[in-house]
């Protein structure tokens, strides 16, 4: 199991590099517990963690202040059902919207 994201700064048509993001994965109580954290590269990208997120529901939490007006971080959650898949979460910010999907 592998998982990316991807930053984009919508407003400038950009990679937004240095972006610092942390990846938490919630418990069967309902608490959220942080796993790595990690900033975006040059190319606004994290493709590595140094741990294997497993099956469940986890959260990617973007520190997009500077890059939005608005929105000062942004959280993701999703699941991973099959951990033998890459997971790729991108996340496009302008100062008053962000959008996300599931990438490839």
């Amino acid at each position: 199991m592998s998982l990316s994201t991807h930053v984009l700064d919508a407003a400038k048509g950009l990679p937004a590099a240095g972006v610092a993001v942390r990846l938490d994965r919630r418990g069967e109580d309902g608490a959220w517990t942080t796993l790595a954290e990690a900033s975006t590269d040059a190319d606004g990208r994290i493709k590595e963690w140094g741990v294997l997120p497993q099956e469940g529901v986890h959260r990617l939490t973007f520190g997009t202040e500077g890059l939005s007006e608005f929105y000062p971080e942004v959280a993701v959650a999703f699941t991973i059902g099959d951990p033998g898949r890459h997971y790729h979460v991108p996340l496009l910010i302008s100062p008053f919207a962000y959008s996300t999907y599931r990438g490839s």
